[in-house]
């Protein structure tokens, strides 16, 4: 099949520094995230596209093998390839008035991994396998706080990983990190606790969580070294839950000077730290700092989820415990919902012990970075006078725009217009003075989506400067 159109979208390069399969993965993977190469859209065949490229067909069979084992296409003996139905393109092109309802034309928001990349093969023969493996006991009412199979893979991981100090009778498994800080919340005021502490700005689900059970909030300000911890020490709060790897929204990244007054704190008081590792995976300039918690596993709560790493909808996170909360917390969780899906949990135990997990972060890692780097870069020549601010990590940037922009009405108008992002002021309990910053998440769009979006998003900048100039 020589006359196919899609023939067209790619190309090969030899002596470029990738290999010939890897630039035909990518081309092929951004084609349909872009939304160039559409759910059902037909392929070539492995033979016909190898002779468009002047490449061998092995090539074309190993790169199509592995964007069929990530879920992108579908490849069957006898039938044509063609692009999953399951897959969700990061953008439309479709102009702001043919939108459905709610649907962004081009998606900033940060909080979410790119749900096309979910390694839905390997996922897949997880499940298989587990399914073959499960013993018919394990199908039953089993340990509520989770499987033995996967907390005993937990804390392997975790020690692996992010240096926890785990063992397998001190990690629960819990319905996401939602689920987590509910039960900690609960073992936490079980045990006396009335004053929360939470970074400022945060995660808005965490003040809302700690005003919801009754307990008494104290926003503790973040500046580019992570949470104050002199204003945590006079707020005399019995227990602070913090973001040290990469704090949210910020980007900071708590510094060793504030690590060691944190501890000195802890010690102190003998209270409590409730350490969200939501991302610290994906650090793209260095090696990511160790997890908080292995510093002082007897008061440091760990908290982890696959939300970030895989897709939310897994519904998979975990609470490595101090054994002064471990039983509080268990019977928390006992006495809400007896536990997760346990099928599920032993396919993720299958998936960590594979190495499933390493291999989809190590791919991702390179691609978050080179979409970061494309929104730095766009955001330099665009915006030049805003600046990126916050470690190379995550799945979002914090853009900081010079004062006298109002933030809130950039994000309307870029809303009016497709365009779906959120802005610093969300995500704070009280207002300081600072910089107007927006919130841009890179990792569901493509590197061709963030520079044409940030391009659209300088003009909105500029339109809502210049109309508020003209009203004053």
């Amino acid at each position: 099949m020589t006359s196919t159109p899609f023939d067209l979208l790619v190309a090969v390069a030899r002596g470029s520094g990738r290999t010939l399969g890897r630039q035909l993965e990518d081309q092929l993977r951004a084609r349909i995230r872009d939304g160039a190469l559409r759910p059902g859209s037909r392929l070539p065949s492995t033979r016909d596209l190898a002779g468009e490229l002047g490449v061998s067909r092995p090539i074309v069979v190993d790169a199509y093998a592995q964007l069929a084992s990530e879920g992108y296409i579908v490849v069957r003996q006898g039938s044509r390839p063609h692009v999953s139905e399951h897959v969700q393109a990061s953008m439309s092109p479709a102009r702001p008035s043919e939108l459905t309802s709610g649907e962004p034309r081009i998606d900033f928001r940060p909080g979410v991994p790119d749900l096309a990349a979910f390694p839905r093969g390997a996922w897949l023969r997880a499940m298989r396998d587990a399914l073959r493996n499960m013993p018919d006991a394990a199908l039953g009412y089993t340990d509520p706080h989770g499987s033995l199979v996967l907390r005993q893979a937990l804390a392997d991981y975790l020690s692996r990983v992010r240096g926890v100090d785990a063992c397998h009778s001190r990690v629960v498994v819990t319905s996401g990190w939602a689920q987590g800080r509910t039960l900690l919340l609960r073992a936490l005021k079980a045990s006396g606790a009335k004053r929360i502490a939470v970074e400022d700005p945060c995660f808005v689900e965490a003040w809302q969580a700690v005003e919801h059970l009754g307990l008494e909030l104290v926003p503790v300000p973040v500046d580019d070294e992570g949470l104050n911890v002199d204003a945590l020490a006079a707020s005399r709060a019995d227990a602070v839950i913090v973001t040290p790897a990469h704090q949210y929204p910020s980007g900071a990244v708590l510094s060793g000077e504030r690590r060691a007054a944190l501890l000195e704190w802890l010690r102190r008081t003998d209270g409590t730290v409730v350490e969200d590792d939501y991302d610290a995976e994906y650090r793209y300039d260095r090696a990511p700092v160790g997890a908080l918690q292995s510093l002082d596993p007897r008061r440091i709560v760990y908290a982890g989820t696959a939300s970030k790493t895989l897709a939310p909808a897994l519904r998979l996170g975990w609470l490595v415990v101090p054994p002064r909360l471990t039983d509080r917390v268990k019977a928390e969780q006992t006495s809400s919902d007896f536990g997760g899906p346990r099928i599920e949990q032993h396919a993720f135990a299958e998936f960590l012990a594979r190495g499933e997990l390493d291999r989809h972060l190590r791919r991702m890692r390179a691609h978050y970075r080179s979409r970061r780097d494309a929104l730095v870069q766009a955001v330099g020549e665009w915006i030049p006078a805003s600046k990126v601010c916050g470690v190379a990590a995550g799945l979002h940037a914090v853009v900081r725009l010079p004062h006298g922009h109002d933030e809130r009405a950039i994000m309307a108008a870029a809303a009016r217009e497709g365009i779906a992002l959120t802005v610093l002021g969300a995500y704070e309990t009280v207002k300081r003075k600072r910089a107007p910053a927006l919130i841009i998440g890179y990792a569901r769009s493509s590197e061709a989506v963030i520079a044409a979006g940030v391009t659209e998003l300088a003009r909105i900048v500029h339109d809502v400067s210049r109309a508020a100039k003209a009203r004053n």
